[in-house]
């Protein structure tokens, strides 16, 4: 490891502690990823983005200090936030290691412990992101009013402005809105990580799966769910398994699968274009 001065003296400030190396650290989609070692022998990552947008870093320290309540109850464990200002976050190292399936059953259960910590309701005090768009968090009273008006429609009409759905595929899935209050099983809200994605799931070499990378709120738990079954997850069959165990999912969830994917397909949608809604609405078209 070598010293980047400018990173190393942004992290001093925010720390209080000296930086003796610092290395790049490769896989960044947004933010530049800096691997610190400090005098006092914490290594720690370091997540910069110049001119991020307004709060956008005090919103994943926010997400992950929330999650964070939950690991002392049995919850899936997520970096310790050291840091963060405007254009940075600073996170406790963790190393990686290798997915197994006792680590999976782990995540099942901690999962569900998570889920089950709860939400003062459905949303959040405050706005955030997923990837670099805007995340709506504005409470409402009910799990269907909030996924079709802060996650489905927002996003749908971003994607149809960009020219990334095609208005035959916009209104297929805007045809489901009116379905979901019957499709979907009210719940409490529970405590999402809110882009849990396998890109977002670590596999520490100590052992245990760890979250990063949130976008959270308080939701319906089968979107954590169907999110981890979108892009695959090793063992994935193994953690639902461990988190029904743990906690029962209510009946039908298989069937509802598809129908908490069109929220991040959506996303992907106005991040990427490609055939990203066209898979929402094939999908839309089944519960149309």
């Amino acid at each position: 490891m070598t010293r980047q001065p400018l990173v190393a003296r942004r992290a001093e400030e925010l720390l209080g502690s000296s930086v003796v190396a610092t290395a790049p650290i490769a896989g960044g989609d947004i933010s530049t990823a800096t691997r610190l070692r400090l005098s006092n022998g914490t290594t720690a990552l370091m997540k910069t983005l110049p001119h991020a947008p307004d709060g956008f870093f005090a919103a994943e320290a926010t997400g992950l200090r929330w999650l964070a309540e939950a690991t002392a109850d049995g919850g899936v464990a997520v970096p310790e936030v050291l840091g963060a200002d405007d254009e940075c976050v600073i996170l406790r190292w963790v190393e990686p290691g290798k997915s197994s399936v006792d680590v999976a059953t782990a995540l099942g259960r901690e999962l569900a412990a998570t889920h089950a910590a709860g939400a003062p309701g459905f949303g959040l005090d405050s706005d955030g992101f997923i990837g670099r768009l805007p995340l709506p968090n504005k409470p409402a009273e009910t799990w269907a009013e909030f996924y079709a008006v802060r996650r489905l429609l927002p996003y749908l009409r971003l994607a149809r402005d960009r020219g990334a759905a095609a208005p035959g595929q916009a209104a297929t899935v805007e045809a489901v809105v009116p379905r979901l209050a019957e499709l979907v099983p009210e719940e409490p809200p529970a405590r999402l990580h809110g882009d849990l994605w396998n890109g977002n799931v670590l596999w520490g070499l100590d052992g245990r799966a760890w979250l990063i990378d949130p976008a959270a709120y308080g939701g319906h738990r089968e979107v954590d769910l169907a999110m981890l079954a979108l892009f695959g997850l090793p063992h994935l069959p193994r953690v639902l398994d461990a988190y029904a165990e743990a906690t029962p999912l209510a009946d039908g969830w298989a069937d509802r699968v598809g129908l908490h994917q069109l929220f991040p397909l959506l996303v992907h949608a106005c991040h990427f274009g490609g055939g990203y809604a066209a898979r929402a609405a094939d999908i839309a078209s089944r519960y149309v």
